[in-house]
C-alpha cells in the first residue's frame, strides 16, 4: 500500500516515513504545501496522514480538497489535543485522529485496521473508482473529472473499469477483449480500437488529455 505523509516537522516526517517503510508500504512524503492536492492526485495514495498545522493552509483545508475528489482514509495527526480539534477533524471527512506524541505500534495498528476495513472488500462495496481525479461510477457509467461528467457505453465502461483496477499495470488487449466477451459484448480486435478511441476522446473532452497510455505491442495503461 501506498501512504502519503502531510507533516511539517522535518524530524517526525521522517520518523513516519522510516516506521511505515518497515511495516512493508511505500511513502510519499510531502516537502512543499503549496499544492498537496496536485501532488495527491499523481501519486494516487491508498492512505493519507495529515497534520493540522501546515504552511500556507491547513490540514482541514486539504482534508476538504482530498474529500471532493476521493474516498481515500485520512488520519489527522497533531499535537492539538481539545475537543474541538478532534470534532473538526471528524468534520472534515477525517476517520481517525491521532494525538502527538503517539506510540508506533498504536499508529501502526491504527493504520493497518483502517486500510483492512477499507480495501479488504472493496470490489463488492464501493460504488466509484477513482484515480488522479477521474471518477468512475459503477452504478450508471457515468465518468466525471473536475466539474465536467459524461456517460459512457457498457463497452467503454468496462474497459475503463479493468484499465483503473489494475493502474500501473498493462493490461493486454487480449485480456480486456476476454473481459468484453465475459460481459457478453462480441468484441474484436478493431472494434477494441474504436471503443479505446472514443473513451479516449470522451476522456479528453472531460479535460484529461493522455489519461490511458498505449503500450506498442502489449495494451494498454493508467498511470
Amino acid at each position: 500500500m501506498k501512504l502519503m505523509i502531510v507533516e511539517d516537522e522535518v524530524t517526525i516526517r521522517n520518523l513516519l516515513g522510516e516506521t511505515i517503510e518497515k511495516w512493508g508500504h511505500t511513502i510519499v512524503k510531502v516537502e512543499t504545501f503549496d499544492n498537496i492536492l496536485q501532488l495527491f492526485i499523481s501519486e494516487s495514495p491508498h492512505l493519507v496522514l495529515l497534520d493540522i498545522n501546515l504552511p500556507t493552509f491547513d490540514g482541514y483545508f486539504w482534508c476538504n480538497k482530498i474529500r471532493e475528489i476521493s474516498k481515500v482514509p485520512i488520519i489527522f495527526i497533531s499535537s492539538r489535543t481539545s475537543p474541538m480539534d478532534m470534532i473538526m477533524a471528524m468534520n472534515m471527512g477525517g476517520d481517525d485522529f491521532i494525538q502527538k506524541p503517539f506510540d508506533t505500534d498504536v499508529l501502526s495498528a491504527k493504520i493497518n485496521a483502517l486500510l483492512r476495513r477499507t480495501y479488504s472488500y472493496l470490489d463488492s462495496q464501493q460504488s466509484v473508482l477513482e484515480h488522479r481525479g477521474v471518477v468512475l461510477n459503477l452504478d450508471d457509467w457515468d465518468v466525471s473529472y473536475d466539474t465536467a461528467k459524461t456517460s459512457l457505453t457498457k463497452t467503454e465502461f468496462t474497459i475503463l473499469k479493468m484499465l483503473i483496477q489494475h493502474k500501473g499495470a498493462i493490461v493486454s488487449r487480449h485480456k480486456l477483449m476476454r473481459s468484453l466477451w465475459k460481459d457478453e459484448n462480441f468484441v474484436d480486435d478493431n472494434t477494441l480500437t474504436v471503443n479505446i478511441n472514443r473513451l479516449r476522446k470522451k476522456l479528453m473532452e472531460l479535460g484529461k488529455d493522455d489519461f490511458i497510455t498505449t503500450k506498442k505491442g502489449e495494451g494498454y495503461i493508467i498511470q
